[in-house]
């Protein structure tokens, strides 16, 4: 499994722009074959800052999304959303199985 985090500062005047760009991203992209997650968060400590959490089963859906014509759609707007370049982050992840977690309270 690949994660992506990508952190984006989004300009104040162009957010409401921004989150009907990335509600129709995030709907699409759930529909997508390989896809396990994909969601968009905001900060809670800086404002007009979001992250999208994507979740891949391999490299070749990420592949295959990064061609998709709705993330060219967001990809071809984003840069009249943004505030700062994208920070982007990819991760490689593996279930965590048989994990307990005692409760100290």
């Amino acid at each position: 499994m690949l994660i992506i985090h990508a952190h984006l500062q989004v300009n104040p005047s162009k957010e409401e722009d921004f989150l009907q760009a990335a509600q129709a991203l995030v709907s699409a992209s759930r529909a997508e074959e390989g896809n396990i997650a994909y969601t968009l968060l905001k900060s809670t400590e800086q404002q007009h800052r979001y992250t999208m959490v994507e979740l891949w089963q391999d490299q070749a859906a990420i592949a295959a999304h990064n061609t998709s014509a709705h993330f060219q759609a967001f990809v071809q707007q984003a840069s009249s959303f943004m505030a700062a370049p994208m920070d982007l982050q990819v991760f490689a992840g593996e279930p965590v199985k048989n994990l307990s977690f005692n409760r100290i309270y």
